[in-house]
């Protein structure tokens, strides 16, 4: 396929698979079983660090994390007590994300939500980003501070080349609106263009076969060097296509193209 072939190939297929329909077998369910804005955030922040592996599975392990904070996910993470912070460390929660490690993310959320009503000032760009390469970081710093907690490891870093594939999924349903209610578009203030693919081995291997990336690996440079063709395609919503290439990489469509 040409450009233009390609171009339309890929907007065809966003359209798709962008719908509600595409709801009830993702873990993008569960923050939209939320509707005030904190309980969104921090139930969408929670579920996307935990994204990896069988979907079905990350459903049910996100659903018990809601259930531990009494499904009332802004509230707990501001009122809990020390005794709930013990008992949620003894629970097993999804593969390496361990009780322990939820425990820390609570306490580290509360930390940013004492000094803010949201998480959306803590991804600010600054003048000159084209990406979220450094608002990630920024997030990341404050988010963790000085601890060399085990639960570190759970949140990537785009400066060390990492993809950073859950943070980056967790901005565009937090960023990305188009009226399909999919996507939240809650955080006004972040702009959808400057968003990027998150680079998993679905969107990574489609990405390949359709020639779009050329690099092997699925890393920061790989998602940076993906931007710059689906900016060509669509430089207001690039990060559209992620439901393109997630859809036809999950549900094997591509085979039969």
């Amino acid at each position: 396929m040409n450009f233009e072939e390609l171009k339309d190939f890929l907007d065809e297929k966003a359209d798709f698979y962008n719908n509600s329909d595409f709801i009830a077998e993702d873990p993008l369910q569960i923050p939209h079983r939320f509707s005030k804005k904190q309980d969104v955030e921090i139930a969408a922040f929670l579920t996307a660090t935990i994204s990896w592996g069988n979907r079905k599975s990350i459903i049910n392990s996100a659903t018990k994390m809601m259930q531990l904070m009494d499904d009332s996910p802004h509230d707990f993470i501001l009122n809990h007590s020390a005794k709930e912070l013990e008992s949620i460390s003894q629970n097993t929660i999804h593969r390496t994300f361990k009780g322990e490690d939820f425990s820390q993310f609570i306490i580290n959320l509360k930390k940013i939500y004492s000094k803010s009503e949201s998480l959306e000032n803590s991804f600010k760009l600054v003048k000159g980003e084209t990406n979220f390469k450094h608002g990630i970081e920024r997030f990341r710093s404050q988010f963790l501070g000085d601890t060399l907690h085990r639960s570190s490891k759970h949140i990537s870093s785009p400066h060390k080349n990492s993809s950073a594939k859950r943070l980056i999924m967790f901005l565009r349903w937090m960023i990305r609106e188009d009226g399909r209610n999919v996507d939240f578009g809650l955080w006004k203030s972040l702009p959808k263009q400057f968003l990027s693919i998150p680079l998993d081995v679905h969107t990574g291997n489609i990405s390949r076969k359709l020639n779009l990336i050329s690099r092997t690996q699925n890393d920061w440079k790989a998602v940076e060097e993906l931007d710059v063709i689906l900016r060509k395609m669509d430089a207001k919503d690039p990060s559209k296509y992620d439901f393109a290439l997630f859809g036809l990489g999950v549900s094997g469509d591509f085979d039969k193209v």
